[in-house]
């Protein structure tokens, strides 16, 4: 904004008293130019950068509520994503880390709001969008492998202040819509090879995630399923993101780049009921991408 006005207060400079007011005209328009240039980038979603390690976060401390992208980067050697949680009902970070060291389902003042979905180890990239009210949450990974201890319990937790704020940002516009359902993945289009906006909501009666996978040639997803459950030998895909839990009612958008080939579209939430994994429910879907 101090570079636009800077032509402006040189031609005011030079001018005469009729080119003033001919001057004033044009910096009028400048200026309303300038506010409606402010208008749309005060429209764009904050964007927040978080990196996971082995077993670390690097994220800030403190951001304002609004729409806000997630721009996260797993620099570690394992699978890790970023599950925001909200903190409700007067509750704190210390009560969130007490809770979770019991088992079962979290508590009903832990929301879980989603979060950028687990990529490829090594830099792998992933983002997520989501529109965030102000208050306390959370920051952890939930993936449990290799070992079958989560990795906040490795230290991967850490807390988030979201601030009032009165920005007018509005989510990415989408072009395939997709409902998580008990138990199944319901897509609004057939998927094509190119970049896409994808927003997920969430029609069923408890939380439920997103991972995309982009299968290796020839394989299956129950090849996915069954790599997962013991790690041994190369994978047999690469982990694109998506959406983390999202509660019944939530939504979240994620970007993806797809190429040609087969995906698996995956929930590794456990049941509310019996504790197993929503995929062995069926909730595991595999499409080709043409």
């Amino acid at each position: 904004m101090r570079r636009s006005m800077i032509p402006v207060v040189a031609a005011l400079l030079a001018a005469s008293v009729v080119g003033c007011r001919k001057v004033d005209k044009s910096s009028s328009k400048s200026d309303s130019a300038v506010a409606q240039q402010a208008g749309k980038a005060e429209a764009t979603p904050n964007v927040v950068a978080v990196r996971a390690k082995d077993f670390a976060f690097t994220a800030p401390a403190q951001i304002p509520a609004g729409v806000t992208t997630f721009q996260f980067t797993n620099d570690g050697p394992s699978l890790h994503h970023m599950q925001l949680v909200r903190i409700d009902s007067g509750k704190t970070f210390a009560d969130l880390e007490a809770a979770l060291k019991h088992p079962g389902p979290p508590p009903r003042w832990a929301v879980f709001v989603g979060g950028p979905n687990a990529p490829n180890p090594g830099g792998g990239q992933s983002n997520a969008t989501i529109d965030l009210t102000a208050g306390h949450y959370a920051v952890l990974c939930l993936v449990d492998v290799p070992g079958g201890v989560p990795h906040f319990a490795k230290g991967m937790i850490q807390p988030l202040e979201v601030t009032a704020s009165s920005s007018a940002a509005k989510a990415p516009t989408p072009d395939i819509n997709v409902k998580l359902a008990d138990y199944g993945f319901q897509f609004s289009a057939p998927l094509t090879a190119g970049k896409h906006v994808f927003a997920v909501s969430n029609s069923a009666m408890q939380p439920h995630e997103i991972e995309v996978i982009q299968l290796a040639p020839g394989k299956t997803a129950q090849d996915m399923l069954n790599w997962i459950m013991k790690m041994d030998g190369p994978p047999p895909g690469s982990a694109i993101g998506g959406v983390a839990a999202i509660v019944p009612g939530a939504t979240a958008e994620f970007s993806a780049e797809l190429t040609t080939g087969n995906y698996a579209f995956i929930c590794f939430i456990p049941d509310a009921k019996d504790g197993k994994p929503h995929f062995v429910h069926g909730m595991v879907h595999e499409e080709k991408v043409s």
